[in-house]
């Protein structure tokens, strides 16, 4: 056979086998509304989006009539699914569990949180991701810790006793522990010295201003030093006041600055999120700040309606990323695309991942929600 031959036979008998063409009634790519085309993927990343004539033959076909694709969602900020806190149980199952639990609202990639605690502590989560990565585990983009490096008066459902500001030592030795794991770290930046900061940016880890009280003049200091977001806006952090602007104030205020926020209803009223997202556009985006049911560790979360609490204060939302989504459109009046968006664009830049997720087109992860036109989750692809 000619060689030309031959490698058309191999290509068509090889890769192709081992391809498929996703189809649905409408494709939302993270930029735009399509129709009539189609997805192609081969191991797991998509190498192009053609009109569904131009399909090769031989590939296999995965249609999703009535239904839409979309770009998965991601979730910065999670503590811990199906009864197992990571912080209270800082093992390899509680991750899996986490994973399952995201999937069912549309999410593949997350980055398990945990709240001010000891250091032992945080050092059993950073082996526990280490554990699951090495068992193959997928979905963990790492470590966010939230705390103990926090103001104490707006600590929340934060144990006070453990709050402090760090010293650089503290710093670098946790960071040498969490080296590769740790990718977040949610502190006050009023509490914190710039050294502790230059610090940590040093170590490409991406910084969040919350539980702050700062003033409006230190959340800007604090933004032009290259912390790059705000954790859960409104909640936890000094607020809006025509003469104090505070956190809330310099985070609508600043030009790049992001923040996340949590559509529940609890942690802000959904007119705050609209009147949030019309000031800050693309800078807005979402985490469900999810909780477990426990009685172990330092945060016994109790289930109280359609959110959880600590000690009678409120410390976790019960929201996976598909009803954040349905709630951004039906309760906040967000069109469904720019929701999508808030669930994974935003955050897939954020964390420095926006050039193999968030988006639909060659070169990102072929793992795509499937919703209909009520913005209810069907499932993810594989």
């Amino acid at each position: 056979m000619h060689t030309f031959h031959l490698i058309r036979y191999f290509y068509r008998n090889y890769f192709l086998r081992n391809s498929k063409a996703y189809t649905a009634d409408k494709i939302f790519t993270g930029e735009a509304w399509m129709s009539g085309m189609a997805i192609l993927a081969e191991d797991g990343v998509i190498s192009d989006v053609v009109p569904i004539e131009k399909v090769p033959a031989g590939t296999e076909n995965v249609s999703f009539p009535k239904l839409l694709l979309a770009p998965a969602f991601i979730d910065l900020q999670i503590y811990g699914a199906y009864g197992k806190l990571l912080a209270a149980f800082p093992e390899a199952d509680s991750l899996k569990k986490l994973v399952d639990y995201c999937a069912i609202g549309g999410a593949t990639l997350c980055l398990p949180t945990v709240a001010t605690n000891t250091y032992a502590v945080f050092h059993d989560c950073i082996d526990a991701v280490r554990s699951y990565s090495r068992e193959g585990g997928q979905g963990v983009l790492g470590l966010h810790i939230e705390g103990p490096w926090i103001n104490p008066a707006k600590r929340g459902a934060h144990i006070e006793k453990l709050i402090h500001s760090p010293s650089t030592n503290q710093v670098r030795d946790l960071l040498d522990y969490g080296k590769d794991v740790i990718k977040m770290i949610t502190l006050a930046p009023e509490v914190c010295s710039r050294e502790v900061i230059d610090l940590i940016r040093s170590r490409g880890i991406v910084l969040s201003a919350g539980h702050s009280n700062a003033t409006y003049q230190q959340a800007m200091e604090g933004f032009d030093a290259g912390i790059p977001t705000v954790t859960h806006l409104y909640n936890a952090m000094s607020p809006f006041q025509h003469r104090q602007a505070g956190l809330v104030g310099a985070t609508f205020d600043h030009p790049s600055v992001m923040a996340s926020i949590i559509p529940d209803g609890y942690h802000a009223d959904f007119s705050s999120v609209r009147i949030a997202k019309k000031i800050m556009r693309e800078r807005l985006f979402v985490i469900t700040d999810a909780v477990t049911e426990t009685d172990n560790g330092y945060y016994p979360h109790q289930r109280a309606g359609d959110k959880y609490e600590s000690s009678g204060i409120l410390s976790g939302s019960a929201l996976n990323m598909g009803l954040a989504v349905k709630n951004l459109v039906t309760k906040c009046g967000i069109e469904l695309g720019e929701a999508i968006r808030m669930c994974s664009l935003y955050p897939a830049k954020l964390i420095g991942i926006g050039k193999t997720h968030g988006m639909i087109a060659k070169g990102y992860s072929a793992r795509m929600v499937i919703m209909n036109d009520d913005s209810d989750i069907s499932g993810l692809t594989q």
